[in-house]
């Protein structure tokens, strides 16, 4: 996938602006578990991603992790240049979650086509509105939800993007995930062991009852 591809907003830009995307966004790749942008100091650009799973992610001072969001083929990432938009004080980071290919364009330029195409800023809004409408339902989660049924939501949609029932996660990755100590994900994870509901392996989490689970996430 060339970078039109990877830009909703492309038939709509200018023949001078194509060209200069085209000469100014670079083509990156990143291994899992690679930091590709970390917090509001870092203005490395807008990440369009072609290929792998980003993953971003606040970290509190104690060094507690919350994934905010993930980032697929096609999606972009406008925190890691969050210093050309205007009020966002965000302090994200983001990793390649999975092994990922990538466009960065420059913040500079992006700025540029946001003042001059209606096209583009229309689809940066619309993309920070639905980022923010994940982080507002993540929060709901936390405040509102039991963290048994976070955690059978998070393990049920890590099965739809794995497409199967054996996870390879470990404790402290899930605890990363969802902002919370390895012991209390390991102590639930048990405890969904007890009740038939997964089967705990080194490594591996395996769904055995998807059933009871949805039910339990949906409590």
């Amino acid at each position: 996938m060339d970078l039109s591809g990877c830009l909703p907003f492309w038939e709509k830009l200018t023949a001078a602006q194509r060209e200069a995307l085209t000469r100014e966004a670079v083509l990156r790749t990143a291994p899992r578990g690679a930091v590709l942008h970390r917090g509001g100091d870092d203005c490395l650009g807008l990440l369009a991603v072609r290929s792998g799973q980003l993953r971003a992610y606040i970290l509190s001072a104690e060094g507690r992790e919350i994934t905010l969001y993930r980032l697929f083929e096609r999606d972009m990432c406008l925190l890691s240049a969050a210093c050309v938009l205007r009020g966002i004080q965000f302090d994200v980071t983001v990793e390649a979650e999975k092994d990922a290919s990538f466009w960065v364009i420059p913040a500079g330029l992006y700025h540029q086509l946001m003042e001059s195409s209606a096209a583009v800023a229309n689809y940066t809004n619309d993309v920070m509105g639905g980022r923010f409408s994940e982080v507002m339902w993540l929060m709901e989660q936390i405040l509102w939800q039991r963290f048994d049924q976070r955690l059978a939501l998070f393990l049920l949609e890590e099965s739809r993007l794995e497409g199967g029932a054996v996870l390879p996660l470990t404790h402290e990755r899930i605890a990363a995930h969802l902002g919370t100590a390895r012991e209390v994900v390991t102590r639930m994870l048990r405890y969904f062991q007890q009740e038939g509901l997964v089967k705990l392996s080194r490594g591996t989490v395996e769904l055995t009852d998807p059933g009871r689970l949805e039910a339990l996430a949906g409590a």
